[in-house]
């Protein structure tokens, strides 16, 4: 049981996982930003490439 205990205790004090957990915040938010990005230029550019096409 002392065992346990002293392991939660550790646990506790290790930053690790919390930054660990802030690059995955991090890495989440560039992600929904680039779809979102890709999502609105990728309207337009399918339209350009449509009218390119029709004009071959």
């Amino acid at each position: 049981m002392f065992a346990y205990l002293m392991t939660w205790m550790q646990l506790r004090t290790d930053r690790r996982a919390v930054t660990a957990i802030e690059y995955g915040l991090i890495a989440s938010l560039v992600a929904v930003v680039i779809i979102g990005g890709v999502t609105a230029v990728g309207g337009s550019l399918s339209t350009v490439f449509t009218s390119v096409s029709g004009a071959l």
